[in-house]
């Protein structure tokens, strides 16, 4: 898929590589995004791919004296999700996160990737519009700040230029007065695109709103706010009939298509629907609910990265796999799911979908849970990975895996070491974790053979026989 694959450790590197390369390199972090685009060849013509994941302090979340809160161009989703900075002061990207994908997509997925990526179904992009975010891209050339206003041109179009990085994203943290909340609706509970998203950010002074900022993801060819609705919630209060015109007025601004999802009709009456939702939320000022304080992320204990650098194919993949280190010449220009399958004959770790839907592929990667198939496999130079065959100890089986059996979980089997796999994470992250939340923790996970019931039940044993250790 790609010829050259650069661990870079610098931005100024990563710059230099852009500037000489052009259209030819792209910057790689989660990967969730490109490494499906490369496979089904939209992006054309690219030989090199440069992972900063290894450039420090690019994953941080940080305020500044001005209020500003700061996210680095390597925070992921999950860490969004588990900031209290971000669930406190920037809720609606909070609630976001938390709706993208599964587990092991938000353990890798970077929101300045979705920022990238510019679908205008993409869920972050919605909350942080209606936050005033700005981003700051960088060349060799100098730096540049660009409001989200003026950043998408269009469907996966942005102003970005090809030897430009996205450093970090902006944007002011909400006030004490402030209130805001963000509504997805889509054709299933989780690994859902949004047919419809909606993001709501008002400015209260006792029960009149002083500002609003609404905005609305999956009905225009970007993200778009609702001016005529802003507009007409300033100076009122937040009373039902209020509401309705407001979320009128918001499902007028939309400007949707039909298509695979839904009908134009029927997004432009979600709309109004969601709109109507949201503000209603926020007059019951039950938004701290939206995120779950202690969410479940499959992160368990994570290690931190190597941060030394190498560049593909010069150099070979020194990893360790299952407390087994290996140096491999081969593999650089394929995922990790074909890298541990193919070059280390680890064949546990399934290709169900290839695409990040079922889970099959689910591995720890430097003590998170991933999809293998959306990994560059050169991601797993200096790493610690742990895939299924590394679960049994001395010939005994983890009693997540004793479990399975004992209980019947197992049907066809295929999707099988991926559901382990979710559910040890689980465990070694919760001692006792509710039903709820070990459904969270397998949103990840397709079964066709069962109605999980089984499965369900399989994990709730493993956690009575881990209260009894």
């Amino acid at each position: 898929m790609w010829h050259t694959y650069i661990n870079a450790t610098t931005i100024d590197e990563t710059l230099a590589v852009l500037a000489q390369q052009g259209e030819g390199a792209r910057i790689v972090a989660g990967g969730t995004d490109l490494i499906l685009e490369l496979e089904r060849g939209v992006r054309k013509g690219i030989s090199t791919l440069i992972d900063v994941t290894r450039i420090p302090r690019l994953d941080q979340i940080t305020l500044d004296e001005d209020g500003i809160i700061h996210l680095g161009a390597l925070v992921t989703h999950n860490q969004c999700v588990a900031s209290k900075l971000i669930r406190e002061r920037a809720a609606p990207l909070a609630r976001a996160a938390w709706e993208v994908g599964a587990p092991q997509i938000r353990n890798r997925g970077t929101v300045a990737g979705n920022l990238i990526t510019a679908s205008p179904a993409n869920d972050t992009i919605t909350p942080l519009m209606a936050l005033g975010a700005s981003v700051t891209l960088a060349s060799t050339s100098g730096t540049r700040i660009i409001p989200f206003k003026d950043f998408y041109t269009g469907v996966r179009k942005t102003v970005m230029r090809p030897d430009e990085m996205l450093l970090e994203i902006s944007f002011p943290a909400m006030k004490p007065t402030q209130r805001g909340t963000f509504v997805k609706l889509a054709l299933r509970r989780a690994q859902a695109i949004s047919v419809v998203n909606v993001a709501v950010v008002l400015d209260l002074e006792a029960d009149t709103v002083k500002s609003a900022s609404i905005t609305l993801g999956a009905v225009a060819p970007t993200i778009i706010h609702a001016p005529e609705a802003e507009a007409w919630l300033a100076g009122k209060a937040l009373t039902d009939e209020v509401i309705e015109e407001a979320a009128r007025l918001t499902m007028e601004a939309s400007r949707p298509i039909d298509d695979i999802r839904g009908s134009a009709a029927y997004r432009r009456e979600m709309v109004r629907v969601c709109t109507r939702r949201g503000l209603r939320s926020l007059r019951e000022g039950e938004t701290q609910a939206q995120v779950p304080e202690d969410a479940v992320l499959l992160w368990g204990h994570p290690l931190e990265v190597e941060r030394q650098r190498s560049e593909f194919p010069t150099s070979s993949i020194e990893t360790t796999v299952n407390g087994r280190k290996y140096t491999v010449n081969s593999g650089h220009d394929k995922t990790l799911l074909r890298f541990l399958r193919e070059d280390l004959g680890l064949t546990g770790t399934k290709e169900g979908c290839a695409e990040g839907e079922c889970g099959a592929c689910t591995v720890f990667l430097d003590g998170k849970a991933v999809m293998a198939c959306l990994v560059p496999a050169p991601r797993a130079h200096g790493a610690e990975i742990v895939t299924v065959e590394g679960l049994a100890q001395e010939g005994n089986l983890h009693p997540v895996q004793e479990v399975f059996v004992l209980d019947g979980a197992v049907q066809c089997g295929y999707c099988t070491p991926g559901f382990v796999m979710s559910a040890v994470k689980l465990l070694e992250e919760k001692q006792n974790p509710s039903r709820g939340e070990i459904e969270q923790a397998i949103t990840g996970n397709l079964c066709r053979c069962t109605g999980y019931y089984k499965i369900v039940q399989a994990i709730e044993h493993a956690v009575e026989i881990q209260e009894k250790r």
